[in-house]
C-alpha cells in the first residue's frame, strides 16, 4: 500500500512538469501579451503611454525575456518560494488572486456535489428497484432534459422568467448592501439565501447524470445470477440491494472523483459568468482571454495535480470499495 502511493506520488512530478510546460506554450501561442494588448487598448482610447514606463512595466512583468527564460523562472519561483508570479491584469500575487475567491468557489461547489451525489443516488436506486413505475417514467424524461440543457441556459432561463414575472435580479451571491460588507453574520445569512439559486441550477445536470449513471448499472446488476439466487434463497430485498449490488453499481462514479477535484475549484465558469458568481472560474476565463500567463499557468498547474490526486483517490476507494478490484501494490 505505502509502496503504491510513493509510486504514484513520484508519477506525479514529471506529469505536473509536462502540464506545466504545454500549458505555458499554448498560453504563449498567439500573437503578442498582455501588455501590448493593454497598451493599445489604452490608446485606442485616447490615453497616451509614454515609451519609458512602457519599458518600466516590461521589466517589472519580466517581459523583455524570452519566453522559455520567464517558464523557468516562474517554475522555479514555485518551487523555491511557493510564488506563483504576479497577475499582469489584477497586479496582485497570483496566490491573492486565487484566494480571494478561492473560499466561495469551494462552498458552492461542494455543496453542489453533495447535493447532486445524495439526490443523484437516490433517485438511481429507486428507479432501478422500481423500474417501469411512474416515477421511473417521469424522472428518466427530466433525466433526459437535464442532462441536455446546457446549466448556463437553464440559468438564462430562469432569470428571465423571474425578472419578467416578478421584476427581480437573481444574479450574484449577496444583495447591493453586503456585496463590498465585511463578513458578519449578517453577510452569511444573506449568502445563505443567494446561494440555493446556483446551486441548484448547476447542480441539475450532475445530478441527472449521476442518477442516468447509477440507475443503469444498478438494473444491470440486479439482473445477475448471485442476486436471482440470494432473492430466491429468501434474503431481504433492502439487504440484499444494498449489501453487493449497490456497492457495485457505484463504481463508475468512484471513478469520476478524478475530474471531481478540479471542479471544485474552477466550478462552471460560463454559468458563473452568466450569475455574475465571484468564483475562479470567470478569472480563470479572463486570465485566458487576456494572455495574463502566470495566472492562467497557476491554473491549469493546480487544477491538474487535482485531477491526477483525484485519479489516485479514485483507485483507492475502488479497491476499498470493491473487493475484486485490486491494484499493483495496495494489496501489499
Amino acid at each position: 500500500m505505502v509502496g503504491y502511493l510513493i509510486r504514484r506520488l513520484i508519477f506525479l512530478i514529471p506529469v505536473l512538469l509536462i502540464v506545466s510546460m504545454v500549458a505555458y506554450l499554448v498560453i504563449e501561442l498567439p500573437p503578442g501579451d498582455y501588455l501590448t494588448t493593454h497598451i493599445m487598448r489604452l490608446r485606442a482610447a485616447g490615453t497616451h503611454v509614454a515609451e519609458d514606463e512602457i519599458a518600466r512595466l516590461t521589466r517589472m512583468f519580466g517581459l523583455d525575456k524570452p519566453p522559455y527564460m520567464r517558464y523557468f523562472l516562474w517554475l522555479w519561483k514555485i518551487i523555491r518560494y511557493g510564488d506563483f508570479g504576479l497577475s499582469f491584469q489584477w497586479n496582485k500575487p497570483v496566490t491573492e488572486v486565487i484566494g480571494e475567491r478561492l473560499a466561495l468557489t469551494m462552498t458552492i461547489s461542494i455543496l453542489t456535489l453533495i447535493f447532486s451525489w445524495v439526490l443523484g443516488i437516490i433517485i438511481g436506486i429507486y428507479s432501478a428497484t422500481h423500474q417501469y413505475s411512474i416515477f421511473d417514467y417521469t424522472f428518466t424524461f427530466f433525466g433526459f432534459i437535464g442532462v441536455s440543457i446546457p446549466s448556463y441556459l437553464l440559468a438564462l432561463v430562469i432569470m428571465y422568467f423571474v425578472y419578467t414575472r416578478f421584476g427581480l435580479a437573481i444574479t450574484g451571491l449577496f444583495s447591493p448592501a453586503y456585496a463590498d460588507a465585511p463578513w458578519s453574520m449578517a453577510k452569511v445569512l444573506d449568502l445563505l439565501s443567494h446561494i440555493w439559486l446556483p446551486i441548484l441550477i448547476i447542480g441539475t445536470g450532475g445530478t441527472a447524470w449521476i442518477a442516468r449513471i447509477m440507475r443503469g448499472t444498478l438494473l444491470d446488476e440486479l439482473r445477475k445470477q448471485y442476486v436471482i439466487t440470494a432473492r430466491a434463497k429468501g434474503l431481504p430485498e433492502r439487504k440484499l440491494v444494498f449489501k453487493y449490488p449497490v456497492r457495485i453499481a457505484i463504481n463508475p462514479l468512484i471513478s469520476s472523483i478524478s475530474w471531481l477535484l478540479p471542479s471544485i475549484i474552477s466550478g462552471e465558469t460560463i454559468t458563473s459568468i452568466v450569475l455574475n458568481l465571484p468564483t475562479c472560474g470567470p478569472v480563470l476565463f479572463r486570465a485566458l482571454m487576456t494572455q495574463d500567463e502566470y495566472l492562467a499557468g497557476s491554473f491549469i498547474l493546480i487544477l491538474s495535480g487535482l485531477a491526477i490526486i483525484g485519479a489516485l483517490l479514485a483507485d483507492l476507494i475502488l479497491a476499498w470499495v470493491d473487493p475484486r478490484i485490486r491494484y499493483e501494490g495496495v494489496e501489499r
